[in-house]
């Protein structure tokens, strides 16, 4: 087997042909211009520590190096004070760096004049939780959120108020504000990044497409209430009436694999398959299309200036009831790979972390069509099909992307300057399945290319045949050296021309994880790509040639051993060790250094519920012959729903948080406590999860109650395919298929 061809002066010893060169694919890479910087308006950027978080066009900065964040979102007022602290442990187990969380307005001044900042609404006692943790935040202030609450977050005496101007510079509504930007920096106090704090930034309002002076106002009103902080924020979608002046605030933008707000009764609606593509244009044109008017392709004159930043890229998604969501944890990834590839230096997700809308005082506080919202959403349940569940379940995507987040980690400060390179051959639509979809990013030298063969509900065929040919400015690298077959609905990354203490790896056809370093030399992991072999080249002129006689490395065989030991012409010693799929999600990287472990897979208990009927399904609810969007049903439409009793069973320890797991197919499922609502679920094929421990002690002896309303099989709202066909053949359904109990 010969080596790949590198004609380039770094590499010169690389000169041989390629074993095959039948039609490989084509990108061109430049030698980047340097990235800009001076512009850009910044609060206090140096922490007591003498740290200093920078921004350039690039990137973000610490102490004048790019660095690669990973930031999730997660809603201290939607998950109760006392679970805070295990939940970010588990966030930053997962990866994440920054904490994004929204300030929901009506969560604290439902009634005027009147703020609550205590229990789960504590935001102070959140942020000094997140400090202790290690973990910075970005505070979302609003004062207009969404984030499918109720009024988007304004409470309901401002939306009354006829007489002002909401979202704008009328006066009347930023006295309003500034009374709440006030209060927000009250509880910001002592947590500022210039404090020691962890609060490095914050947002104004959300996907805001009027004047700029409005965000301007609101910038204002933050630095006046003593929040001053490096990094001030607004979302970069939608396109603005005109442009925020340059660097006073930060876009950041979002992708997500399909969308719950969308009107239509198919998957996929409108260019949402963009996001399975590499592209250099940031702005998701399908986000808050239910809202905001059309996004058109392209992004906002100067974005360029900008690092490629976000905030909303989706880790789930809710079911709304007129379209009942249910992510393949492959959407998510995949759409992940994309915005990496793309050019993104900061992957922030929309949510990480699920929640639960707390009680209101005077309504329930989730978004409505009865509000005059687009969609309807459940009372109670913010789960958002998350990484993070509710209830703190961890979801396959959390492992996934726990993966990827090691390497950011460790290879990350050099990906975040390296600008992406599209293929001369991309995909044309939708439709077109035969082209690869493919990009790179580098530096000129080495990088990384990245490889999405997936697509939300719609198959993508194996490309046979590939080789990947880069026109990098000191000569051609085409690799790997025979054409290999990309498996079908694949996804994934290799890293070329990458530097490991001092040997220069050609190619690799594996997926980079993390690395160790100790006295003994550098161990770097890899993860094998499923049904393609894993194959290592180095430039022999990087190794040491009596130590490591042989420069290509090939079929090798995953393990959790060491597979590769070469000795590098500085004299060290690099050990890769390539791991199987499932060793590589299973793996953690100690946070003191010293290597990684394995966790074992879990093995649940499950128990039986005792199930009491007490009410047969009534009709289903009926809808008009030619609606196209139906409401969700009121508290009196529950008068229709099958009834059962719950008994959990005896001894039962809530401290491990069990689950209580209901299998069901209906239209509305609701779980009662002692006649009060705790849980509530619109049917979209997945279970209905609810953690116990929160409702301790009184769940265990307490009256709990499952209600199933009947959905008619032809009922105009989008379900999965699996989905609708678990809804059998009768005109309506109410079904409890088992209960259970799932004990960790």
């Amino acid at each position: 087997m010969t080596p790949a061809q590198f004609l380039s002066p770094l590499s010169l010893a690389l000169t041989l042909p390629v074993a095959s060169l039948a039609a490989p694919l084509t990108a061109t890479i430049a030698t980047p211009s340097p990235a800009t910087t001076g512009y850009f308006k910044l609060g206090s950027t140096r922490n007591p520590a003498g740290d200093e978080i920078g921004v350039n066009s690039r990137s973000l900065l610490i102490n004048g190096q790019p660095v690669f964040p990973v930031m999730g979102e997660f809603h201290y007022s939607r998950c109760p004070a006392t679970e805070w602290r295990e939940e970010l442990i588990k966030m930053k187990d997962g990866g994440v760096d920054i904490v994004a969380t929204y300030v929901f307005w009506i969560h604290h001044e439902e009634l005027a004049g009147q703020f609550d900042w205590t229990g789960q609404r504590n935001l102070h006692e959140f942020l000094q939780t997140c400090g202790e943790l290690g973990l910075q935040v970005v505070v979302r202030c609003g004062p207009w959120c969404h984030g499918e609450v109720r009024n988007g977050g304004l409470p309901d005496w401002v939306q009354a108020h006829n007489d002002w101007k909401l979202r704008s510079t009328d006066t009347n509504f930023l006295t309003a504000v500034r009374a709440l930007y006030g209060q927000i920096g009250q509880q910001l106090a002592g947590e500022l990044w210039k404090e020691g704090g962890p609060v490095i930034g914050v947002q104004v309002d959300n996907e805001f497409g009027g004047a700029p002076e409005y965000l301007l106002a609101l910038k204002k009103l933050a630095v006046d209430s003593g929040i001053d902080v490096p990094l001030y924020i607004k979302t970069g979608w939608p396109a603005m009436r005109r442009p925020v002046p340059l660097g006073e605030l930060l876009p950041l933008f979002g992708a997500y694999a399909d969308g719950f707000w969308e009107n239509s009764l198919q998957p996929m609606a409108k260019g949402n398959w963009e996001n399975f593509t590499f592209k250099f244009t940031r702005t998701d044109t399908g986000i808050g299309s239910d809202s905001l008017k059309p996004n058109v392709a392209g992004d906002t004159a100067g974005t360029e200036k900008y690092p490629h930043l976000t905030c909303e890229v989706g880790g789930g998604m809710p079911a709304s009831y007129h379209r009942r969501m249910n992510y393949d944890p492959r959407d998510v990834e995949a759409v992940v790979l994309t915005q990496l590839g793309g050019g993104s230096s900061l992957l922030g997700y929309y949510m990480y972390h699920g929640g639960q809308n707390p009680a209101g005082k005077l309504s329930t506080l989730q978004e409505s069509r009865a509000t005059g919202y687009p969609n309807d959403l459940p009372v109670k349940s913010y789960d958002f099909n998350a990484p993070i569940g509710e209830f703190g379940q961890l979801n396959p995507q959390y492992f996934w992307l726990r993966r990827l987040h090691f390497f950011l980690h460790d290879f990350g400060a050099a990906l975040a300057p390296m600008p992406p390179a599209l293929p001369d051959a991309r995909p044309a639509d939708k439709n077109d399945l035969s082209t690869l979809r493919w990009d790179a990013r580098s530096n000129g030298t080495n990088g990384f290319v990245f490889v999405n063969n997936y697509q939300r509900l719609q198959s993508l065929p194996a490309k046979p045949g590939v080789q990947f040919q880069l026109h990098l400015p000191g000569g051609d690298l085409i690799f790997p050296n025979e054409p290999l077959t990309i498996p079908a609905d694949s996804f994934f990354f290799w890293p070329f021309n990458l530097e490991l203490a001092g040997a220069r790896l050609i190619y690799a056809t594996a997926q980079p994880v993390c690395q160790v370093s100790n006295a003994a030399g550098l161990t770097v992991y890899f993860a094998a790509v499923p049904g393609i072999a894993a194959e290592f080249q180095f430039d022999p002129a990087s190794l040491a040639r009596a130590a490591s006689p042989v420069a290509v490395f090939q079929k090798v065989k995953p393990s959790r051993n060491i597979a590769v030991t070469v000795q590098t012409r500085t004299g060290a010693e690099l050990r890769l060790v390539v791991l199987s799929e499932a060793d590589s999600l299973a793996l953690r990287k100690n946070p003191d250094g010293g290597g990684v472990n394995f966790e074992s897979p879990p093995q649940p208990s499950v128990l039986a519920v005792k199930l009491i009927p007490l009410q047969p399904a009534g009709l289903a609810r009926d809808f008009a012959p030619d609606i196209r969007k139906p409401v969700a049903p009121a508290d009196t439409d529950f008068t229709n729903a099958a009834t059962w009793g719950l008994t959990l069973p005896a001894g039962l320890d809530l401290h491990q948080n069990p689950l209580l797991r209901l299998h069901y197919t209906g239209d509305v499922a609701r779980l009662t406590l002692n006649g009060r609502l705790i849980a509530d679920n619109f049917y979209s094929g997945r279970t209905f999860d609810l953690g116990l421990k929160r409702y301790a002690p009184e769940i265990l002896t307490g009256d709990l109650q499952l209600q199933i309303l009947p959905l008619r099989r032809d009922a105009p709202i989008y379900l999965t395919d699996e989905a609708r066909t678990a809804l059998g053949t009768a005109p309506s359904v109410a079904a409890l298929q088992r209960a259970e109990i799932v004990q960790p």
